[in-house]
């Protein structure tokens, strides 16, 4: 007796399904695993520059965020001590002040609301 199984009266052998591979060229093969290889290498290099230069622009941004943040708290400590620092004068009386790194946002009223 065969050791294939017997299905719909047709003798199967045993392994495996489908079709069989083509015989492909094994230097062809490791060429093709060493270029796209090489696409992921650049594809990675690519994404860390990116990354890097995101986190370098994030740290500028928290360095100025912080020089202005140190500038507010100086403002404050003035004001606590009853003097008005010259650059929140010219911001009230509508003066242009150069020399400033970055002015405070403008503070606007809403329009009152008409609850009735």
């Amino acid at each position: 007796m065969d050791d294939g199984k017997m299905v719909g009266g047709k003798a199967k052998k045993p392994g495996k399904r489908g079709r069989k591979p083509a015989k492909i060229d094994l230097k062809a093969k490791l060429e093709r695993s060493r270029q796209s290889a090489r696409e992921c290498r650049a594809r990675k290099k690519l994404r860390y520059q990116y990354l890097e230069e995101l986190v370098s622009s994030k740290e500028r941004a928290i360095c100025a965020l912080r020089e202005e943040l140190g500038m507010y708290k100086q403002w404050c400590s003035a004001m606590d001590q009853g003097k008005i620092p010259s650059e929140i004068k010219a911001l009230l009386t509508g003066d242009d002040q150069k020399g400033h790194q970055r002015a405070p946002p403008k503070i606007t009223k809403s329009p009152p609301s008409t609850n009735t």
